[in-house]
């Protein structure tokens, strides 16, 4: 059943999103054998007493709520519809988040200042150079993750293929032809302009050159592992290998995330967009430039941004 609704979804979802539906998919079905309920139709009792099972396994309520969405995805694409608004499964959420709480974890935002901690942490060497090549792209780009470790150094000889992604030198910077993105589900293809820096010490553009020129690149992943020896491997550099550098990279630079703002990739993205609206740009410019689709959820992070400054307690005089 589930090889079956995952052929039916195609490319309507992200890889990363249907990775995890399918770990979901395989939790709703381990449960409903253990507890006698029905893999399909999924029913509002069985989805009910689903949430309280992982309540009792200790499940955060992000988790949960994924955790339903993926077992209706399930439902649809085998003609039962489930309404996750339906009062049983509703409530049942509801009062789990109250004994529990319900706070959503996020990427602690990686905005200006940490950048600038980030680069100057990695060293000269050809693991230097990569790690600091690819925090500052993947800030200055607002990349996902995925989007970021996808780009080869040039559009190669499959240059058709327009699922590929790669990066294009040009006289003011690069541009980046992302050929898989979240915000692209129908793999149209995006163009990102980075242009140079300010500062040396953190100009992407200027990173990546000397990534590339140090690492003899010409074809190929643009980001790859480097070996403890200072050899550059061949293959692409896998997402869990970018979270470590990351987090290396902080604890060399002293930045600490916190449990419900951990350091992650996605800090980088989030950091841009916080930064953006710190120095004044609009919604539109932003959001062309990290392709939300929303402005509903591009603005959780103004929200973020705008907690302290934008708080009235600093307009009363104190």
């Amino acid at each position: 059943m589930l090889a079956a609704a995952l052929a039916l979804a195609g490319g309507a979802k992200a890889a990363n999103t249907l990775r995890a539906y399918a770990a979901d998919c395989r939790d709703w079905w381990d449960f409903g054998s253990r507890s006698g309920f029905p893999g399909l139709p999924a029913t509002a009792p069985a989805l009910a007493a689903f949430v309280a099972d992982l309540g009792h396994r200790g499940a955060r309520i992000s988790t949960i709520r994924r955790r339903l969405q993926a077992v209706a995805w399930l439902s649809r694409g085998h003609g039962h519809p489930v309404d996750l608004r339906d009062p049983l499964i509703a409530d049942a959420v509801a009062g789990l988040a109250r004994q529990a709480g319900s706070a959503r974890r996020q990427a602690a935002a990686l905005t200006l200042p940490e950048i600038r901690a980030l680069a100057a942490a990695c060293g000269h060497d050809l693991a230097g150079q990569r790690d600091r090549a690819m925090l500052l792209l993947g800030f200055a780009g607002a990349l996902r993750r995925s989007e970021l470790l996808a780009l080869d150094v040039d559009r190669g000889i499959d240059a058709e293929d327009l699922t590929r992604s790669w990066v294009e030198p040009t006289a003011d910077g690069l541009t980046l032809r992302l050929g898989t993105s979240k915000g692209d589900p129908a793999r149209e293809g995006v163009r990102i302009g980075i242009p140079r820096g300010r500062h040396a010490e953190t100009c992407p553009v200027r990173a990546v050159e000397a990534w590339v020129a140090a690492a003899g690149l010409t074809h190929g992943p643009l980001f790859r592992p480097v070996s403890r020896w200072g050899v550059v491997e061949p293959g692409r550099l896998q997402p869990e290998s970018l979270r470590r550098i990351l987090r290396h990279r902080a604890g060399q630079a002293g930045i600490q995330g916190t449990p419900l703002e951990p350091i992650s990739p996605h800090g980088l993205r989030a950091g841009f967009i916080t930064e953006a609206y710190k120095q004044g740009l609009g919604d539109e410019e932003i959001m062309a430039h990290s392709r939300h689709k929303h402005l509903g959820t591009m603005r959780r992070y103004v929200r973020r941004a705008k907690l302290v400054t934008g708080s009235p307690a600093g307009k009363i005089g104190l």
